[in-house]
């Protein structure tokens, strides 16, 4: 058995170890019991989790240390943004879901993995083809052309086995989470707003937001502490403009505002509410339980997550969940320690639509709201 100080300790990759190519395996709700148990599911929470501490009170503009495969993965992200630039929108009768994105994708399918090889050191090359996958999974839905938390999981899970492989070390784990996630959110917001995708299961004015979830939670958590910016005032266009560089959470409402018109209390309801808690603490445990709720443990998600060498859909053991790199400093919180217990609230699931166009969302759990606002909005 494994220690506790072996689990912690980073890896090279083993001469003998074997990766492979990711497949699905949660194929009914039947086999969600399954993926709740696998080493996949404890190795990605725990990652969420030891990033979100690892963010804590830091900015996205400071100088954090990098390595080349981080400066790797920048390049390709910043390759995929100037893709966009050369491949304009099409002319069509349709609003949303150009068709552009379509040739955007192909290429990504074809160029990104030999871009992995090319600007990877040799000897992670063993692991491409399994890392790789995730990569190619988070930019959408080129059928559907749309974008969803099932794509955001994808890079997420990504970045976990960088970590998993120790292509980026806890010396990096601040890029990772603040860096290399910010560019790739720049990537899919411009790909959402030239190509004009769908959202994937988007419940409108009951979901956290039509795109993303993973930057409100380590968004809340750079903002635990911050003496300037309290919940209720990132609803302020003055706050938003100063510092939506400085904090994902408050880039997430400045480009809410930037897609969408009418009172924010009415588009994004689920938002409104949380200025009314009191801290930033609560407001992070709550999206982290939220994220939990309804988007783990939901079968319209998970039954697009690959499972691979890494991520593995096997039973963990209980001592040994494979943990992608332990990047704390020091050890987490125990997982119930660690997700403070706000108000369970719950709403009925929507039916889910037969074919492709099943919902990469579940509902969304509200936070609790410690205050009322009425008529509270940026234009009030």
């Amino acid at each position: 058995m494994a220690s506790e100080d072996d689990l912690s300790t980073p890896r090279e990759i083993a001469e003998d170890r074997e990766f492979k190519v990711p497949q699905r395996a949660v194929r009914s709700p039947e086999d969600m019991a399954t993926w709740e148990k696998s080493g996949a599911y404890k190795m990605y929470l725990q990652f969420i989790l030891d990033m979100n501490n690892t963010v804590k009170g830091r900015s996205c503009i400071a100088a954090y240390q990098q390595n080349p495969i981080s400066d790797a993965i920048l390049t390709i992200l910043n390759t995929l943004l100037e893709w966009i630039d050369q491949i304009p929108p099409i002319q069509q009768p349709q609003r949303f879901g150009n068709k552009a994105f379509k040739i955007w994708f192909e290429k990504l399918r074809k160029e990104s993995h030999e871009m992995f090889l090319n600007l990877f050191p040799d000897k992670f090359h063993v692991a491409i083809a399994e890392i790789h996958v995730y990569f190619a999974e988070s930019f959408g839905n080129p059928t559907r052309i749309d974008y969803g938390t099932g794509h955001e999981m994808a890079f997420c899970m990504f970045l976990c086995c960088m970590f998993n492989i120790n292509a980026l070390t806890e010396r990096e784990k601040l890029a990772g989470g603040l860096i290399i996630f910010t560019k790739y959110l720049d990537v899919v917001r411009k790909l959402q707003t030239v190509y004009k995708m769908e959202p994937a299961g988007s419940r409108g004015v009951w979901a956290l937001d039509d795109f993303q979830f993973v930057p409100f939670i380590w968004g809340s958590a750079q903002l635990i502490g911050n003496p300037h910016i309290e919940p209720s005032d990132f609803l302020k266009e003055d706050i938003i403009m100063r510092y939506s560089e400085h904090y994902m959470f408050l880039k997430c409402i400045k480009y809410i505002n930037e897609n969408k018109t009418g009172l924010f209390a009415e588009h994004s309801n689920q938002l409104w509410n949380i200025s009314g808690v009191l801290s930033w603490e609560k407001v992070n445990a709550g999206l982290i339980k939220m994220y939990k709720a309804e988007v783990l443990a939901k079968f319209p998600v998970i039954q697009h997550v690959l499972f691979g060498s890494i991520l593995s859909i096997e039973v963990a053991s209980p001592y040994n969940p494979r943990p992608y790199h332990r990047m704390m400093e020091h050890r987490p919180l125990p997982l119930k320690q660690s997700v403070v217990s706000l108000k369970d609230a719950k709403e009925p699931d929507l039916p889910v639509e037969e074919g492709e166009h099943e919902s990469e969302h579940g509902s969304e759990g509200a936070i609790e709201e410690e205050e009322v606002h009425q008529g509270n909005s940026l234009t009030d």
